[in-house]
Parts: C-alpha cells; sequence; structure tokens
C-alpha cells in the first residue's frame, strides 16, 4: 500500500507543476480557468490520499467546497464566455 500512495504523490505532483505550466502559460482564460479546475481536483486529490494514508475522513468537507468551487467557477466562467459571444 505504501508504494501505491507513493506513486499516486508522484503523479499528483507531476500534473500540478504542470497545470501551473499552462496555468502560467495559457493564451486564453478559458485555458487558464480549466488549468485552475485541474489544480482544485489535484489538490482533492492529495488531500483524499492523505485522508487514505492516515485512516480519517477528517478533510472531507474540504475535497466537496473544493470540487463544488471548482464547477460552479468553471459553469460561471463559461457562460460569461458564451454570452460575450452572442453578443
Amino acid at each position: 500500500m505504501t508504494i501505491v500512495l507513493w506513486i499516486c504523490g508522484i503523479t499528483l505532483s507531476i500534473a500540478s507543476c504542470l497545470t501551473l505550466v499552462r496555468l502560467a502559460k495559457g493564451p486564453s482564460i478559458l485555458e487558464r480557468v480549466i488549468a485552475m479546475d485541474v489544480l482544485l481536483l489535484i489538490i482533492s486529490g492529495a488531500l483524499c490520499i492523505e485522508m487514505t494514508m492516515n485512516k480519517h475522513n477528517d478533510n472531507l468537507i474540504f475535497v466537496l467546497l473544493a470540487c463544488l468551487v471548482g464547477f460552479v467557477g468553471s459553469v460561471t466562467v463559461s457562460r460569461f464566455v458564451t454570452d460575450r459571444r452572442n453578443a
């Protein structure tokens, strides 16, 4: 189980580094919003791994809030962009 947790941690670390590059480099606001949403999901995944390692569920509310904020933010920006394109 320890090896699996290490592999998950390394994978999430690499994914977060690549996401931060896309967040800084993204030419459009949509790519930056998607990168921020992916970063929130990576943080949620890291919190889930931490809860698995320590055998508790104290951070479950933070995982749910991060997913909710990511979803609402993505929907809001996509709605703003579609309204802007139609005008």
